[in-house]
């Protein structure tokens, strides 16, 4: 029986750049919580971003944010994945040095850039709505680090080869979206985070839903007893999956029924 079920946003319950959940999605939520069966939001994004999203049913779900280094639940940390400041910083300065890229780093309060290119400063506070703070330089950022991620507005086929030269064999280095690399602490991921959710609720690996459709996802959709990629996903992500589908929705609606 699934008790607890995770799905990702981008790319999966957020389709084709849709910045605005489906509607139909919170009252699917509501009836699989009266049902006994919780529903976990996924992401890469930020917590804050995450429960804006989610406003009508935010104090009803769990959260799995930036990409697994923060698990949530009742709004109480479960567990968190950190990256050394030194190895942020050299990141930083690897950005600078490459060009054409925009860094944002991720911490608890907020995210902070100091870029200064407009679009990418409107695309994070207005787009994506995070809680951005423009600084004049992330070193000088004293909070611990949660994640780091990289934007290039053309894709990440130049970028993500780029820093996994630089930094693949000290840190994990992932594609998020379509112009999103997300480095994350070598104990974080989504798959890690859930697992933590789950042990805490008492629920099984083959008790646990997820849905996905890039790598970042991979560990989450591995742990997870029934898993599906979607129909668009990355090359190959399939593969790891029990199942395949076009809509989070239609499953959880099929699901509902047969209950």
């Amino acid at each position: 029986m699934i008790k607890l079920i995770a799905s990702d946003l981008d790319g999966t319950l957020l389709k084709n750049g849709a910045q605005e959940l489906p509607p139909d999605i919170f009252p699917i939520i509501r009836e699989l919580r009266q049902k006994g069966i919780r529903f976990v939001a996924a992401s890469g994004r930020q917590y804050y971003n995450l429960r804006l999203l989610f406003k009508p049913v935010r104090d009803e779900i769990f959260y799995i944010a930036e990409n697994g280094s923060l698990c949530i639940c009742n709004d109480k940390i479960l567990s968190k994945g950190l990256i050394s400041r030194e190895l942020g910083i050299r990141i930083f300065h690897a950005v600078r040095e490459h060009g054409g890229c925009h860094c944002l780093l991720s911490c608890e309060s907020a995210c902070y850039t100091d870029s200064k290119d407009p679009e990418f400063i409107h695309h994070i506070r207005n787009v994506l709505r995070n809680d951005l703070r423009v600084v004049d330089r992330l070193e000088n950022i004293t909070e611990a680090f949660l994640k780091v991620a990289v934007c290039d507005f053309k894709g990440t086929e130049d970028i993500e080869p780029y820093f996994q030269g630089k930094f693949g064999k000290e840190i994990k280095i992932t594609t998020s979206g379509l112009i999103w690399i997300d480095f994350i602490a070598p104990n974080a991921d989504k798959g890690s985070a859930l697992s933590h959710l789950a042990s805490h609720l008492g629920i099984r690996a083959d008790e646990c839903m997820a849905f996905g459709d890039r790598y970042n996802d991979l560990e989450m959709l591995q742990f997870a007893g029934k898993s599906y990629a979607m129909s668009d996903a990355a090359p190959g992500l399939s593969e790891y999956t029990t199942d395949v589908t076009d809509s989070v929705e239609d499953v959880l609606r099929d699901f509902l029924k047969k209950l």
